[in-house]
């Protein structure tokens, strides 16, 4: 675990931004693969590194639905626009168009203690309706990469390695947007929630004179800085140490981007740093 985080932590304090994480290894596994497959093969002992690469990126694919699934899920808790979960759902059905059978080549890989007995499920499942167990097993069977049509296979089931970098940099860009989506909102939120707080202990805050300036970054933070030339010199740490005052007060607090650790804030605010606000920890 990274020691910088603090130690109330909690992956599931924002799901969302896993899914994210974790589909942006995942993207990088689908392309490392594909171009050491694409590339000279090495023997690995009695083993190709095609074929080892082969298995590595199939369950990367299918891993990157179980992103999608936790993005899904965490967007539906936060009550996010159904528009935003929509486009997910569109980029989800892309990936599978371009890589159809991700799930049955899977499913035989990673349950081959299954799939060598015919006892699987799904497609397995089917045939024992109409052939016995030996006969499913052979025909379900056979894991293998083919450098020549530049395909995967498990039984009759095969997907196209050329199509899996673009389809998995679309769907962890449609991720991507989903995420940016969450923080976009949490942004609005907290920089309505700073603004009615100043307006409350009547600190003007309006743009773009008001002697306190909030604002949203590209970086998805508010940020809260005086406007020096709109008082005097005089005012500057009066008027600093209200604005911390009134975000302690609304749970909120200044932090320095340059030193995080400062104490100093009214002093910071009053020299004209622009600091970014932070929600304190529940």
């Amino acid at each position: 675990m990274n020691s910088n985080l603090p130690d109330d932590w909690s992956p599931a304090d924002n799901p969302y931004a896993i899914a994210l994480s974790e589909s942006s290894w995942l993207r990088a596994t689908v392309a490392l693969n594909v171009a050491r497959m694409h590339g000279d093969d090495v023997q690995v002992g009695w083993f190709s590194s095609r074929q080892i690469d082969a298995r590595t990126l199939v369950v990367a694919l299918r891993q990157l639905l179980a992103a999608v699934k936790l993005e899904r899920i965490a967007l539906t808790d936060l009550g996010m626009d159904p528009s935003v979960i929509s486009a997910l759902d569109d980029a989800e059905q892309v990936f599978l168009d371009a890589l159809p059978n991700i799930k049955h080549v899977r499913d035989g890989l990673t349950h081959f203690e299954d799939w060598a007995r015919g006892t699987g499920g799904g497609s397995q499942k089917d045939a024992r309706k109409t052939a016995d167990l030996r006969d499913v097993a052979r025909d379900f069977w056979s894991f293998g990469y083919d450098p020549i049509t530049d395909t995967v296979t498990m039984g009759p089931y095969s997907i196209s390695v050329s199509a899996a970098v673009p389809a998995a940099n679309a769907l962890c860009d449609a991720i991507y947007a989903a995420t940016r989506a969450v923080d976009q909102r949490t942004t609005a939120e907290l920089q309505a929630q700073v603004i009615q707080a100043l307006t409350d202990a009547a600190i003007p805050c309006a743009p773009p004179q008001g002697p306190v300036l909030v604002s949203q970054g590209h970086d998805t933070r508010v940020w809260l800085s005086l406007n020096l030339g709109s008082v005097s010199d005089a005012e500057h740490e009066e008027l600093a140490e209200r604005v911390a005052k009134v975000m302690a007060h609304a749970g909120l607090r200044l932090t320095s981007s340059a030193f995080p650790q400062a104490q100093d804030i009214a002093a910071r605010l009053a020299a004209g740093e622009p600091l970014h606000v932070e929600r304190n920890s529940p």
